[in-house]
This record gives C-alpha cells, structure tokens and sequence, in this order.
C-alpha cells in the first residue's frame, strides 16, 4: 500500500495568512505615518528653536559690547519691544518686535540708510526688560544689564516655546 500525502496549505489557509498580513502591513503603515508626521512636526519647532537662539546670541554680543544702550523711559508702547544701542563701531543700531506680524527686526540706523532686516519670525510675544542706575561720574541714568525674553510658536505644530536670555554691558562696568 503506497500512499502518499502531499502537505500543502489550503484556500482557506492561504486567506487567513493573507488577511493576517493585510492587518500587520496596516499597523506598519499606520506607525510609520504617525512617525512622519511627529519628525516633521519636530524638525518645524527645531528649526524656530536655533533661529531664536541665534537671534539671542547676537543682540546680547551687541549688548555686551555696547558702547552705551539707550533707556527708553516708562509708557509708551516701546518700551519693552523695542532696544536701540550704540555698538562697538558706533553704529545705532534697534531691535524692534512688531506684535501684528510676530517679527523681530534689525534696524541699522545709519547717516543714510534706515535698513530693516528680519531676525526672527513665528514670535508671539517679546520684551527687552532694562535694570538701569545712575553714572556717579556724569550723574547719567545708564542701562547696566537687559533681560530679553521671546516666546515662539510653530505655526505647523501650534507649539509654544519661551526662551530667556539676559547681558551686562560692560562698558558701565
């Protein structure tokens, strides 16, 4: 008696290994979509995050190394978006934060020019804070250090982020 049986999978079989398949190709795609999604979300919030911390990082090397940062007396709607300073080679230069279009600019003030260039974009709010004392030499009010703090928020990923950063001019020390 010679019988052979020949293993083999049945339809049935072969449909559940399909649908079985379907399902965790799904769950793949699925992880790796959210995946996408969540790196581009944070390479938007990245990219905010160094322009701000490269914006910090020049106005306070201008601010310490200010030849004088001009002290913009209390009221007034500038008084805390905005920072005029005389840098190292005498050039007025000012920081100013426009609220409606969240912008931070540079402003050269030079004998002929008045160039506006933007530092910063995405800012939802921004202050230059003053601590100030008066010259024993000259009996001048002086700004001795600024606080500048600047809150982002990623218009793609509608996250908020609020850095901080504070400098002496040395100049009055």
């Amino acid at each position: 008696m010679n019988t052979k049986h020949k293993s083999a999978f049945t339809m049935a079989e072969a449909l559940m290994a399909l649908v079985i398949l379907g399902m965790l190709m799904a769950a793949v795609a699925v992880a790796f979509d959210a995946s996408i999604k969540n790196y581009q979300a944070n390479q938007g919030i990245a990219r905010n995050i160094n322009t701000a911390r490269q914006t910090l990082l020049r106005i306070t090397n201008d601010i310490r190394t200010a030849r004088a940062v001009s002290h913009i007396g209390p009221g007034g709607d500038l008084h805390n978006s905005r920072l005029t300073l005389t840098n190292a080679d005498g050039v007025s230069v000012t920081y100013r934060f426009n609220q409606p279009t969240g912008e931070l600019f540079l402003v050269t003030n030079d004998d002929d020019t008045d160039d506006d260039y933007i530092l910063c974009r995405n800012i939802t709010a921004m202050t230059f804070n003053r601590a100030t004392f008066i010259d024993p030499d000259d009996g001048l009010l002086k700004v001795r250090n600024v606080r500048i703090v600047m809150t982002l928020t990623d218009p793609d990923a509608g996250t908020t982020q609020t850095l901080a950063a504070a400098a002496v001019v040395r100049r009055n020390l």
